[in-house]
Protein backbone atom coordinates (compact mmCIF):
# COMPACT_ATOMS: atom_id res chain seq x y z
CA UNK A 1 0.00 0.00 0.00
CA UNK A 2 1.01 3.34 -0.83
CA UNK A 3 1.60 6.01 2.28
CA UNK A 4 0.07 8.70 -0.69
CA UNK A 5 -3.47 6.92 -1.11
CA UNK A 6 -6.41 8.43 0.72
CA UNK A 7 -8.42 6.85 3.17
CA UNK A 8 -10.98 5.41 1.35
CA UNK A 9 -8.88 3.87 -1.46
CA UNK A 10 -6.79 1.93 1.20
CA UNK A 11 -10.45 0.53 2.33
CA UNK A 12 -11.23 -0.26 -1.85
CA UNK A 13 -12.11 -4.04 -2.82
CA UNK A 14 -12.65 -3.22 -6.78
CA UNK A 15 -14.38 -5.13 -9.22
CA UNK A 16 -12.47 -7.82 -10.62
CA UNK A 17 -13.86 -8.01 -14.56
CA UNK A 18 -13.42 -11.03 -16.58
CA UNK A 19 -10.18 -11.50 -17.99
CA UNK A 20 -9.08 -10.56 -21.60
CA UNK A 21 -6.68 -13.06 -22.16
CA UNK A 22 -4.09 -13.42 -25.86
CA UNK A 23 -4.49 -17.11 -26.14
CA UNK A 24 -4.61 -18.75 -29.51
CA UNK A 25 -7.33 -20.80 -30.42
CA UNK A 26 -9.35 -19.63 -27.45
CA UNK A 27 -13.25 -20.29 -26.96
CA UNK A 28 -13.62 -17.29 -24.70
CA UNK A 29 -17.02 -17.82 -22.74
CA UNK A 30 -16.70 -15.91 -19.28
CA UNK A 31 -17.25 -12.03 -20.23
CA UNK A 32 -21.09 -12.23 -21.40
CA UNK A 33 -20.08 -10.36 -24.73
CA UNK A 34 -21.72 -10.62 -27.82
CA UNK A 35 -20.61 -13.69 -30.79
CA UNK A 36 -21.85 -11.34 -33.23
CA UNK A 37 -20.55 -8.17 -34.54
CA UNK A 38 -22.75 -4.74 -34.36
CA UNK A 39 -24.82 -3.38 -36.51
CA UNK A 40 -22.79 -2.89 -40.08
CA UNK A 41 -24.74 0.38 -40.27
CA UNK A 42 -23.29 0.88 -36.63
CA UNK A 43 -19.82 -0.01 -37.74
CA UNK A 44 -20.35 2.38 -40.75
CA UNK A 45 -21.03 5.08 -38.55
CA UNK A 46 -18.29 4.62 -36.16
CA UNK A 47 -15.80 4.81 -39.27
CA UNK A 48 -17.52 7.68 -40.63
CA UNK A 49 -16.84 9.58 -37.55
CA UNK A 50 -13.09 9.08 -37.81
CA UNK A 51 -12.35 12.35 -39.70
CA UNK A 52 -11.25 16.19 -39.00
CA UNK A 53 -14.08 16.82 -36.31
CA UNK A 54 -12.91 15.00 -33.58
CA UNK A 55 -10.56 17.71 -33.16
CA UNK A 56 -14.13 18.86 -31.78
CA UNK A 57 -15.73 18.31 -28.47
CA UNK A 58 -19.04 15.93 -29.09
CA UNK A 59 -22.54 17.06 -28.35
CA UNK A 60 -22.19 17.43 -24.24
CA UNK A 61 -26.15 16.19 -24.29
CA UNK A 62 -26.22 13.36 -26.98
CA UNK A 63 -29.73 15.02 -27.88
CA UNK A 64 -29.67 12.76 -31.37
CA UNK A 65 -29.00 9.17 -29.37
CA UNK A 66 -30.95 10.83 -26.75
CA UNK A 67 -34.31 11.62 -28.68
CA UNK A 68 -34.13 7.92 -30.69
CA UNK A 69 -33.61 6.20 -27.25
CA UNK A 70 -36.60 7.70 -26.01
CA UNK A 71 -38.61 7.19 -29.80
CA UNK A 72 -37.75 3.85 -29.19
CA UNK A 73 -38.77 3.00 -25.81
CA UNK A 74 -42.17 5.38 -25.92
CA UNK A 75 -40.93 8.07 -23.42
CA UNK A 76 -39.78 11.43 -23.90
CA UNK A 77 -36.18 12.70 -24.26
CA UNK A 78 -36.17 14.31 -20.58
CA UNK A 79 -36.58 10.79 -19.68
CA UNK A 80 -33.34 9.51 -21.13
CA UNK A 81 -29.94 9.44 -19.58
CA UNK A 82 -26.78 7.94 -21.48
CA UNK A 83 -22.99 7.19 -20.10
CA UNK A 84 -19.87 5.40 -20.85
CA UNK A 85 -21.57 1.88 -20.67
CA UNK A 86 -24.28 1.12 -18.04
CA UNK A 87 -21.63 1.00 -15.66
CA UNK A 88 -20.97 4.69 -14.98
CA UNK A 89 -24.74 5.05 -15.55
CA UNK A 90 -25.17 2.76 -12.35
CA UNK A 91 -22.18 4.80 -10.65
CA UNK A 92 -23.61 7.97 -10.97
CA UNK A 93 -27.12 6.53 -9.91
CA UNK A 94 -25.60 5.22 -6.74
CA UNK A 95 -24.61 9.00 -5.62
CA UNK A 96 -27.64 10.31 -6.72
CA UNK A 97 -30.25 8.18 -5.68
CA UNK A 98 -29.32 5.38 -3.79
CA UNK A 99 -26.87 6.87 -1.06
CA UNK A 100 -29.67 7.60 1.77
CA UNK A 101 -30.34 7.35 5.15
CA UNK A 102 -31.35 3.96 5.36
CA UNK A 103 -29.50 0.69 3.79
CA UNK A 104 -29.96 -0.29 0.00
CA UNK A 105 -30.84 -2.96 -0.63
CA UNK A 106 -29.96 -5.58 -3.25
CA UNK A 107 -29.79 -9.17 -3.60
CA UNK A 108 -26.69 -11.15 -2.12
CA UNK A 109 -25.59 -13.60 -4.96
CA UNK A 110 -25.18 -10.35 -7.80
CA UNK A 111 -23.23 -8.04 -9.77
CA UNK A 112 -20.62 -7.52 -7.98
CA UNK A 113 -20.19 -4.19 -8.40
CA UNK A 114 -22.88 -3.09 -6.09
CA UNK A 115 -20.89 -3.55 -3.15
CA UNK A 116 -17.92 -2.11 -4.89
CA UNK A 117 -20.08 1.08 -5.38
CA UNK A 118 -21.13 1.16 -1.68
CA UNK A 119 -17.90 1.00 -0.35
CA UNK A 120 -16.51 4.03 -2.64
CA UNK A 121 -19.46 6.16 -1.87
CA UNK A 122 -20.07 4.97 1.88
CA UNK A 123 -23.96 3.53 1.59
CA UNK A 124 -24.83 1.08 3.68
CA UNK A 125 -25.79 -1.64 2.18
CA UNK A 126 -28.16 -4.58 3.29
CA UNK A 127 -28.05 -7.79 0.60
CA UNK A 128 -31.06 -9.78 0.99
CA UNK A 129 -30.21 -13.83 0.52
CA UNK A 130 -31.70 -15.61 -3.16
CA UNK A 131 -33.76 -18.29 -1.97
CA UNK A 132 -32.94 -21.81 -2.64
CA UNK A 133 -33.45 -21.60 -5.94
CA UNK A 134 -30.58 -18.75 -6.29
CA UNK A 135 -34.17 -16.75 -7.45
CA UNK A 136 -35.45 -13.20 -5.95
CA UNK A 137 -38.19 -13.34 -3.88
CA UNK A 138 -39.91 -9.74 -4.08
CA UNK A 139 -41.22 -10.84 -0.23
CA UNK A 140 -38.17 -10.83 0.87
CA UNK A 141 -37.92 -6.84 0.00
CA UNK A 142 -40.21 -6.46 2.77
CA UNK A 143 -38.41 -4.39 4.76
CA UNK A 144 -37.03 -0.82 5.54
CA UNK A 145 -35.05 0.67 2.99
CA UNK A 146 -33.59 3.58 1.83
CA UNK A 147 -33.52 2.52 -1.78
CA UNK A 148 -33.26 -0.41 -3.92
CA UNK A 149 -31.43 -2.30 -6.57
CA UNK A 150 -31.84 -5.42 -8.53
CA UNK A 151 -30.86 -6.43 -12.17
CA UNK A 152 -33.42 -8.19 -13.85
CA UNK A 153 -32.40 -10.65 -15.21
CA UNK A 154 -30.20 -11.57 -12.03
CA UNK A 155 -26.46 -12.14 -12.74
CA UNK A 156 -24.57 -14.05 -12.23
CA UNK A 157 -28.01 -16.84 -12.35
CA UNK A 158 -29.73 -15.33 -15.03
CA UNK A 159 -32.85 -15.63 -13.81
CA UNK A 160 -35.61 -12.91 -14.23
CA UNK A 161 -38.18 -12.12 -12.72
CA UNK A 162 -41.87 -11.44 -14.19
CA UNK A 163 -42.52 -7.20 -14.88
CA UNK A 164 -45.60 -8.02 -12.26
CA UNK A 165 -43.00 -8.85 -9.53
CA UNK A 166 -41.35 -5.73 -10.57
CA UNK A 167 -44.71 -3.96 -10.06
CA UNK A 168 -45.33 -5.77 -6.44
CA UNK A 169 -41.88 -4.41 -5.37
CA UNK A 170 -42.87 -0.94 -6.98
CA UNK A 171 -46.50 -1.30 -4.72
CA UNK A 172 -44.47 -1.72 -1.74
CA UNK A 173 -41.72 0.84 -1.59
CA UNK A 174 -43.44 3.75 -3.18
CA UNK A 175 -41.49 6.09 -1.49
CA UNK A 176 -38.07 4.99 -2.19
CA UNK A 177 -35.33 4.91 -5.68
CA UNK A 178 -35.95 1.54 -7.19
CA UNK A 179 -33.58 0.41 -9.61
CA UNK A 180 -34.31 -2.37 -12.10
CA UNK A 181 -30.60 -3.12 -14.15
CA UNK A 182 -31.61 -4.24 -17.20
CA UNK A 183 -28.40 -5.23 -18.68
CA UNK A 184 -29.17 -8.86 -20.14
CA UNK A 185 -33.01 -7.96 -20.33
CA UNK A 186 -32.98 -8.71 -24.19
CA UNK A 187 -32.40 -12.35 -23.94
CA UNK A 188 -35.86 -13.06 -23.19
CA UNK A 189 -36.44 -11.46 -19.86
CA UNK A 190 -39.47 -8.21 -19.56
CA UNK A 191 -38.27 -4.86 -19.20
CA UNK A 192 -39.93 -2.40 -16.60
CA UNK A 193 -39.67 0.69 -18.77
CA UNK A 194 -43.72 0.43 -19.18
CA UNK A 195 -43.90 1.03 -15.07
CA UNK A 196 -42.16 4.01 -15.15
CA UNK A 197 -45.08 6.04 -15.99
CA UNK A 198 -47.49 5.46 -12.80
CA UNK A 199 -44.01 5.06 -10.69
CA UNK A 200 -42.23 8.48 -10.27
CA UNK A 201 -39.21 6.33 -8.18
CA UNK A 202 -38.45 3.91 -10.91
CA UNK A 203 -35.01 3.76 -13.31
CA UNK A 204 -34.15 1.45 -15.41
CA UNK A 205 -30.82 1.16 -16.29
CA UNK A 206 -29.85 -0.92 -20.22
CA UNK A 207 -26.41 -1.23 -22.33
CA UNK A 208 -25.71 -1.52 -25.55
CA UNK A 209 -22.56 -3.85 -25.11
CA UNK A 210 -24.67 -6.74 -24.90
CA UNK A 211 -27.85 -7.47 -27.12
CA UNK A 212 -25.87 -4.81 -29.68
CA UNK A 213 -22.75 -6.09 -29.69
CA UNK A 214 -21.32 -2.73 -28.80
CA UNK A 215 -19.12 -3.45 -25.65
CA UNK A 216 -16.07 -1.98 -26.79
CA UNK A 217 -17.93 1.90 -27.39
CA UNK A 218 -19.64 1.83 -23.54
CA UNK A 219 -22.74 2.85 -24.37
CA UNK A 220 -25.30 2.63 -21.53
CA UNK A 221 -28.26 4.39 -20.46
CA UNK A 222 -31.26 5.28 -17.67
CA UNK A 223 -34.95 5.73 -18.25
CA UNK A 224 -36.87 7.17 -15.77
CA UNK A 225 -39.32 10.38 -14.35
CA UNK A 226 -37.67 13.34 -15.72
CA UNK A 227 -36.92 14.37 -11.97
CA UNK A 228 -34.87 11.25 -11.39
CA UNK A 229 -32.57 12.10 -15.06
CA UNK A 230 -32.02 15.42 -13.55
CA UNK A 231 -30.39 14.16 -10.21
CA UNK A 232 -28.06 11.57 -12.63
CA UNK A 233 -27.01 14.47 -14.96
CA UNK A 234 -26.23 17.01 -11.85
CA UNK A 235 -23.91 14.50 -10.88
CA UNK A 236 -22.71 13.91 -14.18
CA UNK A 237 -22.09 17.37 -14.50
CA UNK A 238 -20.57 18.00 -11.88
CA UNK A 239 -17.74 15.22 -12.43
CA UNK A 240 -17.60 14.63 -16.31
CA UNK A 241 -19.69 16.80 -18.79
CA UNK A 242 -19.01 15.05 -21.96
CA UNK A 243 -20.45 11.58 -21.38
CA UNK A 244 -20.10 9.97 -24.67
CA UNK A 245 -17.07 10.56 -27.64
CA UNK A 246 -18.48 11.10 -31.65
CA UNK A 247 -18.18 7.74 -32.87
CA UNK A 248 -20.14 6.33 -29.16
CA UNK A 249 -22.59 8.45 -30.18
CA UNK A 250 -22.92 7.71 -33.74
CA UNK A 251 -22.47 4.33 -33.63
CA UNK A 252 -24.79 3.85 -30.54
CA UNK A 253 -27.45 5.57 -32.89
CA UNK A 254 -27.19 3.83 -36.07
CA UNK A 255 -27.58 0.52 -34.24
CA UNK A 256 -31.14 1.51 -33.38
CA UNK A 257 -31.91 2.12 -36.73
CA UNK A 258 -31.38 -1.21 -37.68
CA UNK A 259 -33.73 -3.15 -35.77
CA UNK A 260 -33.87 -6.22 -38.48
CA UNK A 261 -29.95 -6.81 -37.08
CA UNK A 262 -30.60 -6.39 -33.63
CA UNK A 263 -33.83 -8.90 -33.68
CA UNK A 264 -31.96 -11.80 -35.52
CA UNK A 265 -29.01 -11.73 -33.37
CA UNK A 266 -30.71 -11.84 -30.07
CA UNK A 267 -32.75 -14.37 -31.32
CA UNK A 268 -29.79 -16.15 -32.68
CA UNK A 269 -28.02 -16.24 -28.82
CA UNK A 270 -31.20 -17.31 -27.77
CA UNK A 271 -31.55 -20.21 -29.53
CA UNK A 272 -28.36 -21.40 -29.09
CA UNK A 273 -28.76 -20.72 -25.22
CA UNK A 274 -31.54 -23.74 -25.46
CA UNK A 275 -29.19 -25.85 -27.18
CA UNK A 276 -26.84 -25.35 -25.13
CA UNK A 277 -28.95 -25.89 -21.74
CA UNK A 278 -30.32 -29.20 -23.25
CA UNK A 279 -26.37 -30.78 -24.13
CA UNK A 280 -25.79 -29.16 -20.63
CA UNK A 281 -28.33 -31.29 -18.96
CA UNK A 282 -28.01 -34.36 -21.26
CA UNK A 283 -24.21 -34.53 -19.42
CA UNK A 284 -25.56 -34.47 -16.02
CA UNK A 285 -25.38 -30.20 -15.23
CA UNK A 286 -28.05 -28.44 -13.16
CA UNK A 287 -29.02 -26.15 -15.10
CA UNK A 288 -30.44 -22.87 -13.98
CA UNK A 289 -33.70 -21.20 -15.89
CA UNK A 290 -31.73 -18.07 -17.73
CA UNK A 291 -32.64 -15.39 -19.36
CA UNK A 292 -29.46 -13.76 -20.49
CA UNK A 293 -26.80 -14.59 -22.91
CA UNK A 294 -25.11 -16.87 -20.52
CA UNK A 295 -26.32 -20.47 -18.56
CA UNK A 296 -25.41 -20.75 -14.95
CA UNK A 297 -24.27 -24.58 -14.46
CA UNK A 298 -23.52 -26.93 -11.93
CA UNK A 299 -22.48 -30.71 -11.45
CA UNK A 300 -23.04 -32.86 -8.99
CA UNK A 301 -19.60 -34.56 -9.29
CA UNK A 302 -17.26 -32.05 -10.07
CA UNK A 303 -16.25 -29.33 -8.56
CA UNK A 304 -16.34 -26.20 -10.36
CA UNK A 305 -13.50 -24.48 -9.69
CA UNK A 306 -11.67 -27.85 -11.00
CA UNK A 307 -14.10 -28.18 -13.86
CA UNK A 308 -13.14 -24.44 -14.99
CA UNK A 309 -9.42 -24.95 -14.77
CA UNK A 310 -9.45 -28.06 -16.50
CA UNK A 311 -11.48 -25.95 -19.50
CA UNK A 312 -8.84 -23.71 -19.70
CA UNK A 313 -6.23 -26.11 -20.00
CA UNK A 314 -8.50 -27.03 -23.57
CA UNK A 315 -8.66 -23.22 -24.48
CA UNK A 316 -12.09 -23.11 -23.55
CA UNK A 317 -12.55 -19.97 -20.90
CA UNK A 318 -16.07 -19.75 -18.38
CA UNK A 319 -16.23 -17.61 -14.96
CA UNK A 320 -16.05 -19.04 -12.12
CA UNK A 321 -16.92 -17.35 -8.70
CA UNK A 322 -14.99 -18.38 -5.38
CA UNK A 323 -18.27 -17.80 -3.09
CA UNK A 324 -20.34 -19.21 -0.94
CA UNK A 325 -23.32 -20.97 -2.49
CA UNK A 326 -22.13 -20.68 -6.23
CA UNK A 327 -18.41 -22.04 -5.55
CA UNK A 328 -19.33 -25.16 -7.90
CA UNK A 329 -21.25 -22.75 -10.80
CA UNK A 330 -19.55 -21.90 -13.92
CA UNK A 331 -21.46 -18.92 -15.71
CA UNK A 332 -20.81 -19.71 -19.26
CA UNK A 333 -21.21 -17.35 -21.76
CA UNK A 334 -23.69 -18.16 -24.99
CA UNK A 335 -21.09 -18.44 -28.16
CA UNK A 336 -21.75 -19.23 -32.09
CA UNK A 337 -22.59 -22.89 -32.04
CA UNK A 338 -19.04 -23.75 -33.04
CA UNK A 339 -18.03 -22.62 -29.69
CA UNK A 340 -20.96 -24.51 -27.85
CA UNK A 341 -19.47 -27.67 -29.90
CA UNK A 342 -15.96 -27.18 -28.23
CA UNK A 343 -17.01 -26.71 -24.80
CA UNK A 344 -18.95 -29.49 -25.22
CA UNK A 345 -16.20 -31.64 -26.42
CA UNK A 346 -14.06 -30.24 -23.67
CA UNK A 347 -16.52 -30.75 -20.59
CA UNK A 348 -17.25 -34.24 -21.85
CA UNK A 349 -13.56 -34.83 -22.12
CA UNK A 350 -13.02 -33.77 -18.49
CA UNK A 351 -15.92 -35.98 -16.91
CA UNK A 352 -15.20 -39.14 -18.84
CA UNK A 353 -11.40 -38.61 -17.40
CA UNK A 354 -12.45 -38.22 -14.61
CA UNK A 355 -15.10 -41.21 -14.38
CA UNK A 356 -18.01 -38.88 -14.20
CA UNK A 357 -21.03 -39.62 -16.93
CA UNK A 358 -24.38 -37.92 -17.21
CA UNK A 359 -27.05 -38.86 -14.46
Amino acid sequence: MNRFWSRVVHDLHPYVPGEQPRVPDLVKLNTNESPYGPSPRATEAVRAEAADTLRLYPDPEASALRGALAAYHGVRPEQVFVGNGSDEVLAHTFVALLKQDRPLLFPDITYSFYPTYCRLFGIEAAPVPLDGGLRVRVADYARPAGAIIVPNPNAPTGIALPRTEIAALLAAHPDVPVVIDEAYVDFGAETAIPLIASHPNLLVVQTMSKSRALAGLRVGYAIGDAGLIEALTRVKDSFNSYPLGRPAQAGALASLQDEAYFQRNRALVMAERERMTGALTRLGFEVLPSSANFVFARHPSAAGAALAAALRERHVIVRHFAKPRIADYLRITVGRPEDTDRLLGALSEVLHAAGTHAA
